[in-house]
């Protein structure tokens, strides 16, 4: 289960995270994230009560980068050593922002 909470000002979004983002969830947090996406140039997701990433939740997250590339920037904050760890070993804290 996945519970996102989503905080839109203006052109900067902050997205938080609770649970668990994997094959069941990820389709979820895709459509959350295009929706939100049109006259975004920041967004923020924040991992704080993340428990789990999958390798579907990994392509969202590079789905998201690649789109915030194009028309501003993404970062992960509060990201816990469990996800970090994840991002490591897949070579994503390379490609993503992780404050």
């Amino acid at each position: 289960m996945l519970n996102i909470s989503k905080k839109i000002e203006n052109t900067k979004a902050v997205l938080t995270l609770e649970g668990r983002l994997d094959t069941v969830t990820a389709p979820e947090m895709e459509k959350v994230i295009r929706e939100a996406l049109p006259g975004l140039t920041e967004l923020i997701l924040d991992f704080k009560k993340l428990e789990y990433i999958s390798s579907a939740g990994l392509r969202v997250l590079l789905l998201a980068q690649k789109a915030m590339n194009r028309q501003g920037k993404m970062k992960l904050c509060r990201v816990n050593e469990t996800i970090k760890e994840i991002f490591e070993v897949t070579g994503f804290s390379d490609i993503l922002t992780i404050e």
